[in-house]
């Protein structure tokens, strides 16, 4: 049966009635409605008007290889007629799960990563990663390791434990009380700290003594593990100083911790490194996958496991290693061969070199920028193509902005060709992988003139 579809004037008088999207106040989104995306090419996307710009969200993080992936879609559409999906619960897998554990294992061998918990996308990565932590010490007979320490502004998803460890009040407060025994220790975020230091070593070190610290008040024997983005993102792209990650690798090494990497965002070449633990050199207990695995061409992920890990739950004889949970499409064989191709594309197309210049040239261009617009206070990232602006209406006093004017400087950077994120004050960008030099400068003359003509 043929399903008729709308036209342009029907999808535009119907957005948002019938739907609540993620993120967002539903009357504002009545009363604003959102761009309806029709199209996508290579780093551009397309409108229902036909207007077409550079799309330097990546979808949401996760369109690193563009919109045009022809192997990845070749790969789905050779998998769905093979086989579009069957359960990988006990007694069951499909080949295309078994190639792709193999093919990850391979590619996080450098992170000491061997055995993969597949998902269906990054919220249900670290909701795996947090229960498998929990079971871990179990298994160990270390009972009372329960809880979670993580990091003011850090963003972790949206399942009740990922909304328990994340550092930011706009994703928990409505829905509190959320799972106790879930702390956060300051963020090392050099432009606005607790500790009113400016120098990114020094204050690094102060928030790694507050995570110490935090474990002695709770008790080392209490605490399962630590959670961090290698870089935070949702937060406002902040990346630690390069002593931070192996300095809290250390504590938890000598606390009896494990370190969790959430790495939704900063796996598979993001940061200008294969993956945000590998930049910063540290060999991480779990890391949570997802986003980029397949292109935001399917919804998947992966948690993967370090050795000690798997020895543990493997080696386990009183049964307390049998897995309870898990998705329906974990491992998915159709989602499981989209990133079988992503993972051999990515490594054909060295999106990780390209991330690494391109971000560099972006991150220098958007610093330009902040000698000419004084609504711009703070430029981050510098690693790989993640960046942030943060926005002020007074740079000496660093208070934010009116909430009106970042959603003014996105429309008036998408009406100059370049779609932004807006998020509280900060103005993020997260292109796709592939962005050649002439997108990049398109980027930084689009945000010039939005910002001109706001400012």
């Amino acid at each position: 049966m043929n399903i008729p579809l709308k036209d342009s004037n029907f999808l535009k008088e119907n957005n948002a009635k019938h739907l609540f999207h993620p993120m967002a106040h539903p009357a504002d989104s009545l009363a604003n409605p959102p761009k309806i995306i029709t199209g996508g090419n290579g780093v551009r996307i397309t409108d229902i008007d036909g207007n077409q710009t550079i799309d330097a969200v990546g979808g949401l993080w996760n369109v690193n290889l563009g919109y045009s992936c022809e192997p990845v879609k070749e790969a789905i559409a050779k998998q769905l007629d093979a086989l579009p999906y069957y359960s990988t619960f006990r007694g069951t897998t499909n080949d295309a799960v078994i190639n792709l554990s193999y093919e990850l294992a391979d590619f996080f061998a450098a992170d000491g990563l061997v055995r993969a918990f597949f998902t269906s996308g990054g919220s249900d990565s670290v909701e795996t990663a947090l229960r498998l932590a929990r079971q871990y010490h179990k298994i160990r007979g270390e009972h009372g390791r329960t809880k979670f320490i993580s990091l003011k502004k850090g963003y972790h998803g949206t399942h009740m434990g990922g909304a328990s460890v994340n550092g930011n009040a706009n994703f928990r407060s409505a829905y509190e009380p959320l799972l106790p025994g879930c702390y956060h220790i300051p963020a090392p975020y050099t432009y606005r700290n607790p500790f009113n230091e400016t120098d990114p070593q020094k204050l690094a070190m102060l928030c790694a003594a507050a995570f110490e610290d935090e474990i002695v008040f709770q008790g080392a024997q209490t605490i399962a593990a630590f959670i961090m983005e290698p870089i935070l993102g949702a937060g406002g792209v902040i990346p630690p100083h390069a002593c931070f990650l192996p300095e809290i690798k250390r504590i938890c090494e000598k606390h009896g911790i494990l370190l969790i990497t959430d790495e939704v965002i900063t796996a598979y070449g993001r940061t200008g490194a294969w993956s945000g633990a590998r930049l910063w050199g540290v060999k991480p207990d779990m890391m949570c996958t997802a986003k980029a695995i397949t292109n935001g061409y399917f919804p998947f992920g992966a948690v993967m496991l370090s050795q000690q890990i798997a020895d543990t739950f493997e080696e386990d004889t009183t049964g307390a290693a049998a897995i309870g949970h898990g998705y329906t499409y974990s491992g998915h064989p159709v989602g499981a061969a989209a990133a079988i191709a992503c993972l051999a594309e990515t490594k054909r197309l060295d999106v990780v070199t390209n991330a690494a210049a391109r971000g560099t040239q972006l991150y220098d261009g958007l610093r330009k920028l902040m000698d000419k617009h004084e609504l711009i206070g703070d430029v981050r990232g510098g690693h790989g193509l993640m960046t942030a602006l943060e926005l002020v209406s007074d740079r000496n006093s660093k208070a934010p902005v009116e909430k009106s004017v970042p959603v003014q400087l996105q429309e008036a950077i998408y009406n100059n060709g370049v779609m932004v994120r807006v998020s509280g004050p900060n103005m993020i960008l997260s292109p796709p992988l592939i962005l050649t030099n002439t997108d990049a400068d398109q980027i930084i003359d689009a945000l010039d003139r939005g910002f001109a003509s706001v400012s």
